[in-house]
């Protein structure tokens, strides 16, 4: 997300409540990219310095409550897992780490989609296998009969032979499991006592 242009004024603003004057309840601790400020307070005036000071958001009021997003940084800071609050040059930099780390990914994305996948099944059929005789070397047989068909006649002689010599029939049916479909349930009778 852009981040918002604080103005002058603004800063100036900031900086002021920034300021841990004795007077004040809470403190400005900073501001993230999206508008949301964020403070530090306690909930008694005592003068205990045991006591963990409480942190808090407030995002713009023109913002809807499911739109407020806080960054990771600003998490730690609020659950008091980090002690410093982050500075806008951190926000910025995980900015950038986010766009890039899309982009690397978008690319890696595009690579693997160029692989061809295992799983797909071929494009073209696989050619069929020589016969032993064609493979010996010696000239194919062929019927004077045949030569004269028509060329329907030659695309169903084609057909058939495909279909003779598919390579994927014999892989269908392997395992002693592949073929074996489920009955009704038949129970015995049983005996009695």
């Amino acid at each position: 997300m852009a981040p918002n242009q604080i103005g002058p004024v603004a800063r100036v603003w900031y900086r002021w409540k920034a300021l841990r004057l004795p007077w004040r309840k809470r403190f400005l601790m900073g501001y993230d990219l999206q508008g949301n400020t964020y403070w530090e307070f306690r909930l008694t005036r005592g003068l205990e310095g045991n006591e963990r000071w409480r942190r808090i958001v407030n995002y713009p009021r023109s913002t809807h409550y499911s739109s407020v997003k806080v960054s990771p940084q600003w998490h730690q800071w609020l659950r008091h897992t980090r002690q410093d609050p982050p500075t806008l040059e951190e926000q910025e930099g995980d900015v950038a780490r986010q766009v890039r780390m899309k982009k690397l990914a978008a690319e890696a994305d595009a690579r693997w989609e160029a692989k061809p996948r295992v799983m797909e099944a071929p494009e073209a059929a696989p050619a069929p296998l020589l016969s032993s005789a064609q493979a010996g070397g010696s000239p194919p047989q062929q019927d004077v009969g045949r030569e004269r068909q028509s060329p329907a006649d030659a695309k169903e002689v084609e057909e058939e032979v495909e279909k003779s010599d598919d390579p994927w029939a014999k892989a269908k049916a392997r395992g002693p499991g592949e073929s074996w479909q489920p009955t009704a349930w038949n129970p015995t009778a049983t005996r009695k006592r």
